[in-house]
């Protein structure tokens, strides 16, 4: 293990409260009459919990702590030590830290020793100092603006975070670290790229010279515990009646295109709706970076590739989805829709693949429509606007558009069905749509998921043979009666 250094840096709602019994009045007390209840307060949307503070370190302990790992990768050869399993790697890098620590005479306490030989050890064996964000659950994204400048968004609110990088160098391998476990790169020569993280969170990398002020890494992370459509019902971002509407559509295969902004919760919701698709269907995925979360048994996942050095070997999402036709797919799920692979989704949607899903970038579903018309047009199909509009109405059923609102909360605010063609337009209808009322003193948005009072939607027919009319009716007179309730 010990000798000279030889390679560089190595790999890398809260639970409502306890219900309180009254008091019983005790039996001499006399008789009196109690004012009238106060009404109870409109039950508001659970908050995430306050972000955690993030501690300090001082100059002199960054100076510290780069003085004890330039001797450490002289000490020891980093290339072997990667080689060991994470525990004993461990052990060997703490004892031999604690040693430099006693010869350089180094002054600090036990806390704060500690903290040093996680540090260096997140930095040998892991991901550097991103390693306490990546353990936070609730963190959404991270995003590294050059060695000294990393930001987190929590609650829907981005703020600055106190983690820092000892230079651009410790990032740029951090960076190689996590694209090279996807058997990807990122160096001046190919200076972008998409990656992903074990736990399937998903990685942006720029570096320079694209990037001036040194890489910018931004993660996109998913939390451990997969969000439910019940859970959004707690959070307020669909009310119950949408919830049981989104199940259907989920569980009658109706072909569904998710629409919204970037950070919208676009995949948290297909993630949502695929919990409904039957454990016996075989379902391709096709992504970009590979991140949903499928809990049935037979899904096949498919994942774009850029091309080598050479320029060869590129694999797009249009290759993925035409090659998936031919792997006698049930269903055909697609991360992200945003090229020429629109066309062959619609022609797998209108040819026996019912059910399949989709998500793509858009303000709201009329525009979702358009965006799909065009992704087509510039795809190189020489097509009429007419004949795009007639497949995009014979293939899509529904369009789910989540947006996130300008106090940080992501709602659903339309369910939209395709009805058909009137003359050259496409004629749209809502089902649920999502109404801003005010604001309350906490600058929090609020509003209410409402009914438009249609009768039957477009897809009752094959609710009804799937065995879910009734449900549907249930929850679409359902939300008609209540009107939708205000959402904090």
């Amino acid at each position: 293990m010990f000798g000279k250094r030889t390679s560089q840096n190595g790999p890398l709602g809260g639970a409502a409260p306890a219900f309180q019994p009254a008091r019983p009045t005790p039996a001499a007390a006399p008789a009196r009459v109690d004012p009238p209840p106060r009404a109870a307060p409109a039950p508001s949307t659970p908050q995430p919990e306050p972000p955690r503070p993030e501690k300090r370190h001082s100059e002199e302990y960054y100076q510290t702590k780069s003085m004890i790992f330039g001797a450490l990768i002289e000490a020891i050869d980093l290339s072997q030590l990667v080689k060991l399993d994470t525990e004993t790697a461990h052990d060997e890098i703490r004892d031999i830290v604690t040693e430099i620590i006693a010869l350089k005479n180094v002054v600090m306490s036990i806390a704060e020793q500690e903290e040093l030989l996680d540090d260096i050890c997140n930095d040998v064996l892991g991901y550097g100092p991103l390693e306490p964000l990546l353990a936070r659950d609730d963190i959404a994204d991270i995003m590294v603006n050059g060695a000294g400048h990393t930001y987190i968004e929590v609650a829907g609110k981005i703020q600055r975070s106190n983690v820092r990088f000892r230079d651009n160098q410790q990032l740029m391998n951090i960076c190689q670290r996590i694209v090279s476990q996807v058997g990807r790169r990122v160096d001046e020569a190919s200076p972008i790229c998409d990656a992903r993280l074990p736990d399937g969170s998903r990685v942006n990398v720029i570096v320079p010279p694209l990037a001036i002020d040194g890489p910018a890494l931004t993660i996109r992370k998913f939390k451990k515990d997969k969000l439910t459509l019940d859970q959004l019902v707690t959070y307020g971002s669909v009310s119950q009646e949408g919830a049981e509407v989104l199940r259907i559509i989920g569980r009658v295969r109706c072909n569904t295109i998710i629409s919204g902004g970037t950070g919208s919760g676009k995949t948290t919701l297909l993630n949502c709706l695929t919990r409904y698709i039957d454990h016996d269907e075989r379902i391709i995925t096709c992504e970009d970076a590979a991140e949903l979360q499928l809990q049935q048994p037979h899904v096949v996942r498919l994942e774009t590739r850029p091309p080598n050095l050479e320029g060869q070997g590129q694999v797009t999402m249009r290759d993925l989805v035409r090659n998936c036709l031919r792997m006698r797919p049930e269903r055909i799920i697609v991360g992200e829709v945003r090229g020429a692979e629109a066309f062959d989704l619609l022609q797998a949607m209108n040819t026996g693949h019912d059910g399949s899903m989709g998500t793509l970038h858009a303000n709201s579903p009329r525009e979702a429509l358009s965006r799909l018309e065009s992704m087509i047009t510039m795809g190189g199909f020489a097509l009429p606007s007419r004949t795009i509009r007639e497949m995009i109405c014979a293939s899509v059923d529904v369009i789910i558009q989540a947006a996130r609102l300008r106090d940080g909360s992501r709602r659903i605010t339309h369910i939209t069905e395709i009805m058909g063609m009137e003359g050259d337009v496409i004629i749209t209808q809502d089902i649920m749509t999502y109404d801003i009322t005010g604001e309350d003193a906490n600058g929090r948005l609020l509003g209410q998921h409402r009914s438009t009072g249609i009768g039957r939607p477009r897809f009752w027919e094959r609710a009804r043979y799937f065995g879910e009319d009734q449900r549907l009716a249930a929850a679409l007179d359902a939300m008609e009666r209540t009107g939708g309730e205000a959402i904090a």
